[in-house]
């Protein structure tokens, strides 16, 4: 490894077993006084809050991973994938976004609270009818991973029945905003097939969509024109493919993450329990501690001075979302869990600019929903054996996490 470049000793670096556990100290000893990093010949690392915020909305920097010189967290780009939102510029971002970003309104989500509540209620119900007192059970499999894929199914219109399909796929495909150097060719051929997989579901259904419309969002963006040009099937489908990934990837991984959490951290979870409507101020404090996605990534358009920093046209900067949300500039006692820190809501968890979460909105509420069912109806909870991280590092969460009623 003596001629491995700061990127690649990086992440492999992340990838050891303690680093998995708790990253943010391998983050620490990567943060110094400058606020870009060259990690590569033509790649940057930025850790600070103030500069990953700032470059996040910085109109000169793009999202189009084709422009990058090298290529750091994706692989070779599909059709499918050089269509998707997270990945395009103005003008093409902004009418896509526009056409969706309706759905996501926070009115139009606060109208879905009650459905959300009611699938998390029945979940809990099953937890509660199936697991005896102190018997463990995975509060992955039982909550935090049926919750998000049942309401995003729903939003889509993807019937109930299907619903289990989408795990192997979505776990596939979580893998391919990973940096390359953490993936094999074993899961880029998974992650090609599950994009083929998901590609040829989805092109059925908006067959069948299209011939008998339904009140969702599939039926929806058929029927949506803007401005005279209606959106193209390619176009919905890469959407549907982004909103049944990245819909529930992040809100599977804000659950399980902030449940550890807060288990880890009893003194918060026996405040948490007492004034309940902390809540929503915890959400946003449990998506700073230990945020469900850990890095974003721009390029450079043009030569410029980018955080008193030349960089050239075609570099790649890699905004370290975790290691932001822990800055100790920003956050006083970043490394410590605080459900009543007041400026918990100027985390990035959620990236920011253009690009800013469209599920942002949904992922909160259902966040609020699952702990707030958590609290009231199970009450106390303690590990009941070690959790298991998921083997991805963009995407950080649990593929396990063995839970029971604490006596």
């Amino acid at each position: 490894m003596s001629d491995a470049t700061v990127e690649e000793q990086f992440f492999l670096g992340a990838m050891t077993a303690a680093a998995r556990e708790d990253p943010y100290p391998h983050y620490e000893a990567y943060r110094g006084s400058e606020p870009l990093m060259r990690a590569a010949d033509t790649i940057w690392f930025c850790l600070s809050h103030p500069d990953v915020a700032a470059m996040l909305r910085n109109p000169a920097l793009s999202s189009n991973e084709t422009r990058a010189t090298t290529e750091t967290g994706v692989r070779e780009l599909s059709v499918v994938r050089t269509q998707s939102l997270l990945f395009m510029d103005p003008p093409d971002h902004t009418r896509l976004r526009s056409l969706v970003s309706r759905a996501f309104t926070p009115r139009r989500v606060q109208a879905l609270r009650e459905t959300i509540e009611q699938m998390c209620a029945a979940l809990v119900d099953n937890i509660l009818a199936s697991v005896a007192p102190g018997e463990p059970f995975d509060l992955i499999e039982r909550l935090a991973y049926p919750l998000p894929v049942q309401v995003i199914c729903s939003l889509l219109g993807v019937p109930a029945a299907d619903e289990n399909i989408f795990t192997g796929w979505s776990r596939a495909l979580s893998r391919s905003i990973d940096p390359s150097v953490l993936r094999s060719a074993d899961d880029d051929r998974a992650i090609e097939e599950a994009e083929v997989g998901l590609h040829d579901y989805l092109t059925n259904l908006l067959a069948a969509r299209r011939a008998r419309p339904a009140d969702d969002l599939l039926s929806d963006l058929l029927a949506v024109q803007d401005g005279g040009d209606r959106i193209s099937p390619a176009e919905v489908i890469s959407l549907a493919m982004l909103l049944l990934v990245a819909g529930h990837e992040t809100t599977v991984n804000l659950i399980g993450n902030g449940t550890l959490a807060l288990l880890r951290n009893p003194s918060q979870l026996e405040l948490l329990l007492a004034a309940r409507e902390l809540i929503n101020g915890a959400v946003e404090e449990l998506l700073r501690f230990d945020s469900p996605v850990q890095i974003s990534q721009r390029v450079v358009t043009e030569d410029m001075a980018l955080a008193d920093r030349k960089v050239r046209a075609d570099d790649e900067i890699v905004l370290m979302l975790g290691a932001a949300n822990r800055d100790p500039a920003v956050f006083a006692h970043a490394a410590a869990l605080d459900i009543t820190r007041p400026d918990a809501h100027r985390h990035v968890a959620f990236g920011g600019g253009i690009h800013h979460c469209l599920g942002a909105a949904l992922a909160r509420l259902e966040g609020q929903v699952a702990f707030a069912a958590l609290i009231s109806r199970v009450g106390r909870l303690e590990l009941a054996g070690e959790p298991v991280r998921r083997p991805t590092f963009t995407l950080r969460g649990l593929e396990s996490l063995p839970v029971r009623s604490a006596p």
